[in-house]
């Protein structure tokens, strides 16, 4: 039988508005901090099917879950106003990239594929039919900036999609198509493809380069040849940049935090590019987002900076700020990034509360004191991830969401969404969003066990990025604190408490003769000796000051 996991929160918040309600609805009292994010990522089109007007027609059919399912952008906005991501307390929402993809399929040697996925970059000035237009982007960012939620772009420097008889490709002067990567050290990790057929943007060069005649073509077959040229020129006049090829990206990457209003980048294959490509992109991401700030004030609930966060694979938050190609060792946090995926979490899940949360509350506070890392328990591409046959729901969703640094929630974590569908390769992590399995029954209450635990979670900014504290090993209780100008928050957690009648001691950290509520089951009791009695059903508690 599945051990049960008993968690008890208490909760102090001083600031404006401190003890509201938790509600299903953004807190627009609480200030957002970028290292306590809840982040949802997902597959654009995988997560929900909002128009099947766009639903893309297989010239050839595609190998199981290699090809498109129907999912779009419109799909993305309707969950958006169904307040999916408020509930679940999530606080910005990454999609894959939306940018125009190679429209042929490709045999990868798993069988026929599309890029459904969004990361075979066809042109980075349009974007993909097959899951939305401009307008729908547009309505999309603009509806989640209403709702309190912020926007990440998923956004690919490093490669183009492969090569196909039927679209146009990129010349040598911007591309390699050899050698493949062997990852021996920094060279051969940075100048190579990364699999057979997919070209590597020549981001090491120094010579200028002229437009490939093949966008020369299709702009002017679109009518807009003129206008992008003239946005070419202003912005190279402009910036002084030399003509090379990841400065043209550079101007189109960012041209999409000047039109859309964008919050972040989710950076692809960041250890295959030189690091001063990164210090490029963010440098001209800051003013694109300065910018957009300036023409649209007030449209978030107060004002953060663009975040970047880096995909820098098999980078371990235990190794500190940097990663070891062998030969040379890079910190990518001094080259743009607010954080990198960290590739230590799903292993350390497997590890006691106290020592995952002392573990991340040392490197927090210690070689990574100002950055944050982004931790995740199952990803697109991850074939290892942790409880991969989903046996441990409710666990996954505890630990994800009260370990210190900002928590990715790959789409379907909270619905025990299948990542073992049958499927070669990545394939099997990405089935469609079980919508037709959550209404009722374990899977309903597997998602409300993370809807809870988020909506806590995005209250209390100690949770992911305070100071960690135990204060009892046995039953494990422990202290989250959390000090800036605008807001002073501190929890107090309790973990393997029985379910039904139950005392917590709470020492100084929670005001005597003060009440509490249990967020999770609505009920309140009161502080008496340093300790908290409460009955409830539940094996979890989440106490916060109750009005």
């Amino acid at each position: 039988m599945q051990k049960f996991i008993i968690l008890v929160c208490i909760t102090i918040i001083c600031g404006c508005s401190s003890n509201k309600k938790l509600s299903e609805t953004a807190r627009k009292d609480i200030p957002f901090r970028w290292e306590n994010a809840t982040i949802y990522f997902l597959l654009t089109d995988r997560f929900n099917n909002g128009n099947r007007g766009n639903d893309f027609k297989h010239p050839k059919e595609a190998a199981p879950y290699r090809g498109f399912m129907g999912g779009d952008v419109q799909g993305i906005t309707d969950k958006i106003e169904d307040g999916y991501f408020n509930k679940l307390g999530v606080d910005a929402i990454w999609m894959t990239p939306l940018v125009e993809n190679i429209t042929s399929p490709v045999d990868e040697g798993t069988g026929i594929s599309y890029g459904f996925h969004g990361y075979w970059t066809k042109d980075w000035t349009a974007f993909d039919n097959r899951i939305g237009s401009k307008s729908d982007i547009a309505k999309m960012v603009k509806t989640a900036h209403e709702n309190g939620l912020r926007v990440i772009f998923d956004v690919v420097i490093n490669h183009t999609g492969p090569v196909t008889p039927e679209d146009t490709q990129w010349p040598d002067a911007w591309v390699r198509t050899e050698p493949t990567c062997t990852y021996q050290n920094y060279e051969t990790t940075t100048a190579c493809t990364l699999v057979k057929n997919l070209p590597d943007i020549r981001t090491e060069s120094k010579n200028e380069v002229a437009l490939p005649d093949f966008i020369i073509e299709k702009w002017k077959s679109e009518g807009r040849y003129e206008s992008e040229v003239a946005e070419l020129d202003a912005f190279f006049a402009r910036t002084n940049y030399p003509k090379r090829p990841y400065y043209y990206i550079i101007k189109w990457l960012t041209d999409l935090i000047r039109d859309f209003g964008i919050d972040g980048f989710r950076v692809d294959t960041v250890k295959h590019t030189e690091e001063d490509v990164w210090k490029a992109l963010y440098e001209e991401a800051l003013k694109a987002h300065q910018e957009w700030k300036i023409a649209h004030p007030g449209q978030l609930s107060e004002d953060t900076k663009f975040y970047m966060v880096g995909e820098v694979y098999n980078y371990y938050a235990g190794n500190g700020r940097l990663f070891d190609f062998g030969d040379r060792k890079v910190d990518y946090f001094n080259y743009g990034f607010d954080a990198l995926i960290n590739f230590d979490f799903k292993g350390d899940a497997t590890r006691s509360y106290n020592d995952l949360f002392t573990k991340y509350d040392k490197l927090l506070h210690g070689p990574l004191q100002g950055k944050s890392v982004l931790n995740y328990i199952s990803s697109h591409d991850d074939g290892s991830p942790f409880d991969k046959r989903r046996s441990k729901p409710y666990e996954a969703g505890t630990k994800l969401l009260l370990t210190q640094g900002a928590a990715q929630i790959y789409y379907g974590d909270e619905t025990t969404r299948s990542l073992a569908v049958v499927a070669n390769g990545d394939a099997s992590l990405r089935s469609f969003m079980n919508w037709d399995e959550i209404a009722e029954g374990e899977k309903a209450k597997v998602l409300d066990h993370w809807q809870k635990i988020g909506q806590f979670r995005r209250s209390h900014p100690s949770i992911g990025a305070g100071k960690h504290f135990t204060l009892n090993t046995k039953p494990y209780v422990f202290a989250r604190k959390y000090n800036d100008q605008k807001i002073d928050d501190m929890v107090v957690c309790a973990l393997d408490v029985p379910k039904g009648k139950k005392t917590v001691p709470v020492q100084v950290f929670f005001k005597e003769g003060s009440m509490v509520r249990d967020a999770y089951s609505g009920v309140t009791s009161k502080v008496i000796n340093a300790a908290v009695e409460i009955d409830t059903p539940f094996d979890i508690l989440l106490l916060e000051a109750s009005k």
